[in-house]
C-alpha cells in the first residue's frame, strides 16, 4: 500500500518537504544516516528547481539524546553559515531502524 502522502509540494514561493528517512533505514554509521537523509531532502527540493540553501526551516526526529552532537555536526557540516531555524525532538519510530528523520521548508522567492 503507497503512503497517501506528497514527498514535496510548491505552494507560491514555499517548498514542503514530507518527513525523509535515510534511502537504507540503517546504513551503518549515524553520521553517514544523517547525510542520506538531506541528500533526500535535497533531491525532493531540485524537483521544484531549489537546493539547501533555500531552506529556511528544519523538523529534525532523533530516536535517541545521545545522537544530538553527532547530529549537530553534519548539520553544520551541510548548512554552514546559513543555517535554518530548527526543532529537534526525540522520538520512538515505528521502524526500529529508523535513528533520524527531517522534514523542511524551503522559500524560492526574492
Amino acid at each position: 500500500m503507497a503512503i497517501p502522502l506528497s514527498p514535496s509540494r510548491r505552494v507560491g514561493d514555499f517548498i514542503y518537504v514530507s518527513g525523509m528517512v535515510a534511502k537504507d533505514f540503517y546504513v551503518g554509521d549515524f553520521p553517514t544516516e544523517v547525510n542520506s537523509t538531506l541528500d533526500r531532502i535535497s533531491e525532493e527540493l531540485a524537483k521544484h528547481g531549489a537546493d539547501l540553501s533555500h531552506v529556511v526551516k528544519i523538523g529534525a526526529y532523533l530516536s535517541n539524546s545521545l545522537l544530538f552532537g553527532e547530529f549537530n555536526e553534519v548539520y553544520a557540516e551541510r548548512f554552514g553559515d546559513n543555517r535554518p531555524t530548527r526543532t529537534t525532538v526525540v522520538v520512538d519510530f515505528a521502524h526500529s531502524n529508523v535513528r533520524v528523520e527531517m522534514d523542511a521548508v524551503a522559500y524560492v522567492g526574492s
